[in-house]
């Protein structure tokens, strides 16, 4: 990485989302790699980047990847698949150190998940309107096929806590019965907006339901964590204690009560800063 491999251990990963979502991957992180420091920064103040023009989305990105890289981060993880699917070329350009994004973590786990070849990807508007689990699926295996859909009031589910009453399950039916429209021999499904772990039992439940079948349900922030710990490698903070972890935010409303529920751990707060 150019730099000095001891000094280089001791430097935070640093992550980063539109909103609180990405705190899903901070918690498979931290269970995947528990010696090292993290950064998080939420841009909450601009979220969601899902309706957003990619123009904006990679404007808004840059400017947090430059925030964390000024924090002196070792590697930056988009845990942000609208980020992802827009911005990655300019983020991986932009930076002097490795970037991973959500996307190719996902699609790789969902190509060694399938067993026929017929993958589904839920997420935001933004990153189904982008395609981009289309090209990199298809750049892997041209013989996939792919089906993807919008599914826009998961996001709120999650944040309100509604994850696994009789509303989630509707929401999830309605949104999941049109993916099985679209292809009824789907047997791997893509969480294509970090958001959706919250609600990953559900969406396996109703699934599975749907398809009369076992579905394997690829979680986007466990995927990222994964690729994490290889991007790292030999450079892995091993202390004893856990890593240290600092949030900011861009808009630090309602954080108190969000953050612990992805995080899945209690949070002191967040830093409010201005981008």
């Amino acid at each position: 990485m150019g730099q000095d491999r001891t000094t280089t251990k001791r430097h935070p990963i640093g992550v980063f989302d539109s909103g609180v979502g990405g705190l899903t991957v901070v918690r498979a992180l931290r269970a995947a790699l528990p010696g090292e420091d993290i950064i998080y920064l939420g841009d909450t103040a601009r979220v969601p980047y899902g309706n957003k023009s990619p123009r904006t989305v990679e404007r808004y990105s840059l400017t947090c990847q430059q925030f964390l890289l000024d924090r002196g981060v070792k590697l930056v993880l988009i845990a942000c698949n609208t980020a992802s699917a827009n911005a990655l070329p300019a983020l991986t350009a932009a930076s002097p150190v490795p970037v991973i994004g959500a996307v190719e973590p996902g699609a790789t786990s969902a190509l060694a998940a399938t067993r026929n070849g017929h993958v589904g990807v839920i997420g935001t508007l933004g990153t189904i309107r982008s395609g981009a689990y289309a090209t990199v699926i298809r750049s892997r295996n041209p013989a996939a096929t792919l089906s993807a859909l919008a599914c826009p009031l998961l996001v709120p589910l999650a944040e309100e806590g509604w994850i696994d009453d009789d509303v989630a399950v509707l929401v999830a039916r309605r949104y999941l019965t049109q993916l099985f429209a679209q292809d009824p021999e789907l047997d791997t499904l893509v969480l294509g907006c970090t958001h959706y772990p919250l609600l990953k039992d559900v969406i396996t439940r109703v699934a599975t339901e749907l398809a009369g079948k076992p579905i394997s349900v690829v979680d986007s922030a466990s995927a990222m964590a994964d690729a994490a710990r290889d991007a790292v490698g030999s450079d892995a903070n091993r202390r004893n204690g856990p890593g240290r972890l600092d949030c900011f935010a861009t808009d630090t409303s309602r954080l108190d009560e969000l953050a612990p529920r992805f995080l899945g751990e209690p949070l002191t707060g967040f830093e409010l800063v201005d981008l």
